[in-house]
């Protein structure tokens, strides 16, 4: 009968170098959270971990407030809120996706979005009008031949 498992850890197949936590480093055991999908406890080392800043309101009634709000410099307060996930729920909410092997060893944190900048805008003063763009020179004409 071939045994399945063997005394020895060294020929266990090891999936993660971390083995899923991250940061403990000899700790025995860390505290516990509460996921936000599904309020369950992962430790706080394992939990998927994601720092949201949002508007109070949405985008709809922001334009509606921006236009009748008597301060113009008015800049609308925002939530910061740290959300923790178990690895179930981060999965099932899209948060992380699944990775195969070999992108499973690629440790680097993923490219963030960036806005492309808008070319033509420079910065500009308060109360300065925009600068228009230089004229182009008008073109020589071809000699004729």
């Amino acid at each position: 009968v071939p045994a399945l498992y063997s005394s020895n850890s060294s020929n266990m197949v090891k999936k993660r170098r971390n083995g899923g936590r991250s940061g403990k480093k000899g700790r025995g055991k860390t505290r516990q959270v509460d996921c936000n999908h599904c309020m369950c406890k992962p430790p706080k080392d394992k939990a998927i971990k994601r720092f949201v800043v949002r508007n109070i309101v949405d985008s709809g009634a922001m334009n509606d407030l921006k236009a009748q709000c008597a301060y113009d410099t008015y800049v609308m307060p925002k939530i910061y809120a740290k959300n923790y996930y178990c690895v179930s729920c981060a999965v099932h909410s899209r948060v992380v996706r699944v990775r195969n092997v070999i992108e499973r060893r690629n440790r680097n944190p993923p490219q963030r979005f960036r806005r492309p900048e808008k070319k033509d805008s420079a910065p500009r003063t308060a109360g300065a009008p925009a600068a228009a763009p230089a004229a182009a020179a008008p073109a020589a004409p071809a000699p004729v031949a």
